[in-house]
């Protein structure tokens, strides 16, 4: 049986349940609370040294320790429906824009949230390491995001999906980083009405209320 790592504030698991769901693949569900640093707990840096979620217990006892590796894994283990592409050329696609995506936008929104918010003031960084906020890079991070959301509207302005013609992991993303970036008051608006109609149309899936 798969068990999710997972807390449902966050947005890097939400990426994970999306696409759990999106495959119809039966698992459990553990919840890590973030907000109480359970993930820096001993115990659960037992699970996942990273001291981050999602992560994944599949088979034998492994533990799959970030969205990379757990995409990967569930593409192989359950292809169907493909979320990472068909052919050689999809699957290009659909990693550059997955990796556009995490970059320019996910990230952006880490680096201005991470970087401006009194409750991470020592936790600009995920991860066992403690960093310190640099409050340039929220502002930076806000800068990054805008144009994220110019990027996106642009990609959309004659397509139903971010990289190709079918949903894929990279709409995944995108959604999860286009709600998220919400928690430092962005979202799209008149200005980006592709990206708006992208959205409402994905809202009718059953996976994105998870």
């Amino acid at each position: 049986m798969i068990t999710l790592y997972d807390c449902a504030t966050a947005p890097s698991p939400r990426r994970a349940r999306i696409l759990l769901a999106e495959k119809g693949i039966a698992h459990e569900s553990v919840q890590v609370d973030l907000r109480s640093s359970e993930q820096l707990s001993d115990a659960f840096r037992k699970i996942n040294p990273l001291c981050t979620v999602p992560a994944m217990s599949i088979e034998d006892g492994v533990v799959l320790t970030d969205n990379a590796a757990i995409t990967a894994y569930l593409e192989a283990r359950y292809p169907e429906p493909p979320l990472l592409g068909s052919t050689p050329q999809e699957k290009a696609e659909i990693a550059s824009w997955n990796w556009r995506v995490e970059f320019e936008g996910l990230l952006a929104v880490a680096e201005a949230l991470r970087n401006s918010a009194p409750a991470m003031a020592n936790r600009a960084l995920t991860g066992p390491v403690n960093y310190p906020q640099i409050p340039e890079l929220a502002q930076r991070g806000l800068a990054r995001l805008q144009q994220f959301f110019v990027t996106l509207n642009d990609r959309l302005a004659d397509r139903n999906f971010i990289a190709t013609d079918r949903f894929s992991v990279a709409d995944i993303t995108a959604v999860v980083a286009v709600d998220f970036a919400r928690v430092v008051k962005v979202k799209p608006g008149e200005q980006h009405p592709h990206l708006q109609r992208w959205r409402a149309a994905l809202a009718t899936r059953p996976s994105m209320s998870l």
